[in-house]
């Protein structure tokens, strides 16, 4: 009995020790792919997982959403992030005032949403000559929205992912990205409490 026991517990750690070796082999590949990756990558993915896991949503995991200030109005926060944007040489390169076609469509008041789209044209055509994926996060774009239960919010994608999710960009193309993140942000928050 013991020698039974004894060359079955071998033949487990056998199976263990060959599994370990599999998945080493296996994995390999990945590992030395997040070894090329941006410092900030692992940071990232954590933050989108836990977000993940909190609200149960891939959408939510991937954006940012600030509230606005109680008091403001759509047109308070609309001229607010004009203004922003202005002042840091952003175009507001459009605009869709999504619920005025759903009404328009439905016949039914709904809430507002309006989609606000600003672009540093010569950012995007160096993010564009990097990476033709970049289009899909241009232009950027920023959501006035009305909950269900009246409040306004702004989104936007979360940026970080395209900065610090993957390969390091080149050096000067990351500061660009970069910048870019601090001025969408800075038009969301100072659009979100009216500071001009």
């Amino acid at each position: 009995m013991y020698y039974l026991l004894r060359n079955l517990f071998a033949l487990i750690g056998l199976a263990a020790v060959i599994a370990v070796v599999y998945a080493m082999i296996q994995l390999q590949p990945t590992v030395a792919a997040f070894n090329q990756f941006e410092d900030k990558s692992m940071d990232v993915y954590l933050e989108m997982y836990e977000k993940l896991v909190e609200t149960g949503s891939m959408a939510e995991a991937t954006v940012w959403k600030i509230p606005v200030a109680e008091g403001m109005t759509p047109e308070d926060v609309e001229e607010t992030m004009k203004f922003v944007a202005n002042e840091h040489n952003f175009k507001n390169v459009g605009e869709l005032p999504l619920y005025r076609e759903v009404e328009a469509m439905s016949e039914q008041p709904y809430r507002y949403v309006k989609i606000y789209m600003f672009c540093n044209a010569l950012t995007a055509a160096r993010m564009l000559d990097y990476n033709d994926a970049f289009s899909s996060y241009l232009p950027c774009r920023i959501t006035l929205i009305e909950d269900k239960k009246g409040k306004l919010w702004l989104y936007t994608l979360n940026m970080d992912g395209m900065i610090w999710g993957g390969k390091p960009l080149p050096a000067d193309l990351k500061e660009e990205a970069e910048n870019v993140r601090k001025i969408i942000l800075d038009i969301m928050n100072r659009g979100a409490t009216g500071e001009f």
